[in-house]
């Protein structure tokens, strides 16, 4: 009778096998953890520039951007008060209004401070200024 070779992994095999994991994790895992950060702050610039697209087809329109006070709300819904919308289309220039990536509005000025429109949010910490993650994004600087 002849014995059966039995195969497998030696405990010092596996525990080779983890060690390279831990330290592959070590490695890539703070790497990863700093991607939505980054990825928070480019989606803001995506929606900022369709923002203002969008806006630039309003005032193609309506030879008008929106005021500060009919907002962004003017790309979904027609405006009321002044400058008039004659010319706004039925149904609309966006389906709705994007929130910024934190679950904050963006922020619209017309006139702008920087240009004739300044379309912006503040970040992750929803107040003025901040770096990193917590600094201003707006259409000026993209």
């Amino acid at each position: 009778m002849k014995r059966k070779q039995q195969s497998g992994f030696t405990l010092i095999e596996i525990m080779i096998v983890v060690v390279i994991l831990g330290i592959l994790a070590s490695i890539v895992v703070p790497n990863v953890m700093e991607s939505p950060n980054e990825a928070r702050i480019v989606k803001a610039k995506q929606d900022i520039r369709t923002l203002e697209g969008a806006l630039n087809l309003y005032k193609l329109d309506n030879f008008n951007y929106p005021s500060t006070d009919q907002g962004l709300d003017a790309l979904v819904n027609r405006p009321s008060g002044q400058p008039d919308a004659k010319n706004w289309k039925k149904r609309g220039y966006m389906k709705k209004v994007p929130k910024d990536p934190w679950g904050n509005e963006y922020l619209y000025l017309s006139p702008g401070t920087q240009g004739e429109i300044d379309i912006f949010s503040y970040g992750s910490d929803g107040r003025k200024g901040g770096v990193d993650a917590a600094a201003d994004i707006d259409n000026f600087s993209l």
